[in-house]
């Protein structure tokens, strides 16, 4: 067992090093830099070798669905204790002497300031197009605004990590951190202005922190906080989108758009950390993974300003709909089968079933709805008997035309959400 457990190991540090050499730039002297040890316990880590060069409490899920949610506020204290990074910081411009982090949680990567290139000009091409190199279970990112709908393919996001896109007038950055299993999207308009966002090269809870371009603060992916830089303790606008299959993408939009492979040399629909979702040992990740599950156990995140709650995909998954109240909406999160997994076999498309998942409000009209499914992908609800779909539509029955309110939710690795968020609930059908 212990030689199985190493040969994993190994090919996931293989599969680390593969992503890492695709995307830093031929010369980079940031490289080869390696990440320094660990110090002591908790969620410490150390950064570089170089030290010292310098370069509404109460918030309902309602605000949720509109992308306004809030998270548990960890510390927006700014640290004013004049200790300059450890770290190099070479090519940045970031205001260092504002931070709400200690310099030893933030770690190293691999690669430099956009070493993971943003996608900055994204193209679009047709559903027809898509089907080309597409298959129906391969996990996209769905977001919509206005009258436009586009898809965003994990097995381009795993070498991206950022798309800074426009969507019918919406400046919007789609982001996805396959260390933590994290898909994200928020609003660029911040203060008075349209940011864009590249990757920092460097890690915190195994997570990708961002920087935006016209101020070089640096971001936390995973919670959206400005952690180092002018805007460290400010908080960035979530916007609600959906991980689903490609399928179940051109059969609700069949006249969307889906993300065209950039013209760079990646290997796209080839997954680089084979195996990683069922990992006991999350790469780049220092921390004591919580015990109450597995640590690449994939769970649906629900949050406001002073709480949070997790929903293991098993449960979801046996149930198929599950009722809660959640920041005192009453809830329907469902799970449908059908959708590959990003990060486990070598080819995206052959990647275990994990189902996708969404949540509404269960309120329609002056109707409390109560659902189940139906064993084909759809629901049905017990007062009308109409029947809906995993993107929260009645196609069928006295309620057909009726859309149900979406609930702004996060689809991560258990480690990572325990992380950030240590005193968040887990749920039990009990």
């Amino acid at each position: 067992m212990v030689r199985n457990r190493w040969i994993r190991l190994a090919g996931l540090l293989v599969g680390a090093a593969i992503i890492l050499l695709a995307c830093v730039p031929i010369g980079s002297d940031e490289a080869s830099e390696p990440p320094a040890a660990a110090e002591g316990g908790g969620d410490a880590v150390t950064a570089d070798a170089d030290a010292g060069e310098e370069g509404g409490s109460g918030a309902s899920v309602e605000a949720a669905a509109s992308g306004n949610a809030g998270v548990p506020q960890l510390s927006f204290e700014l640290i004013n204790d004049g200790v300059p990074p450890p770290f190099r910081t070479r090519g940045f411009s970031t205001d260092f002497s504002r931070r709400t982090v200690e310099w030893d949680s933030i770690l190293s990567g691999g690669p430099p300031k956009d070493g993971i290139p943003a996608v900055d000009s994204p193209e679009y091409e047709s559903i027809a197009a898509g089907n080309e190199w597409l298959d129906d279970r391969e996990p996209v990112i769905l977001f919509s605004h206005g009258d436009a709908a586009r898809a965003y393919p994990l097995s381009i996001l795993i070498w991206h990590e950022i798309v800074n896109d426009e969507v019918d007038g919406k400046a919007v950055s789609v982001t996805f951190c396959p260390l933590c299993n994290a898909s994200i999207a928020f609003d660029r308009n911040f203060d008075g202005q349209v940011l864009d966002f590249g990757t920092t090269g460097r890690l915190r809870n195994s997570d990708l922190i961002m920087y935006d371009r016209q101020t070089e603060t640096w971001w936390q992916q995973f919670t959206g906080e400005g952690i180092v830089g002018k805007y460290a303790g400010e908080q960035l606008s979530f916007l609600t989108s959906q991980v689903l299959s490609w399928g179940d993408f051109k059969a609700a939009h069949p006249d969307g758009d889906v993300l065209a492979r950039p013209n760079m040399p990646r290997n796209y629909g080839y997954n680089p950390y084979v195996g990683y979702d069922s990992t006991s040992r999350p790469f780049l990740f220092s921390g004591t993974p919580d015990p109450r599950l597995e640590p690449a156990e994939r769970v649906l995140g629900l949050t406001t300003d002073a709480d949070a709650m997790a929903y293991p995909f098993a449960l979801l998954e046996e149930a198929g709909v599950v009722h809660d109240t959640f920041a005192g909406v009453e809830l329907a999160i469902f799970h449908k089968p059908g959708l590959a997994s990003a990060l486990d076999t070598s080819i995206i498309s052959g990647g275990r079933d994990i189902g996708a998942v969404a949540v509404y409000e269960r309120q329609v009209g002056d109707q409390l709805l109560t659902f189940s499914p139906n064993g084909d992908g759809t629901f049905s609800d017990a007062e009308t008997g109409s029947t809906w779909d995993i993107l929260g539509e009645a196609t069928d029955g006295p309620l057909a035309g009726e859309q149900l309110t979406a609930i702004l939710h996060f689809d991560h690795f258990w480690f990572a959400w325990a992380a950030f968020f240590p005193d968040t609930e887990l749920y039990s059908p009990s």
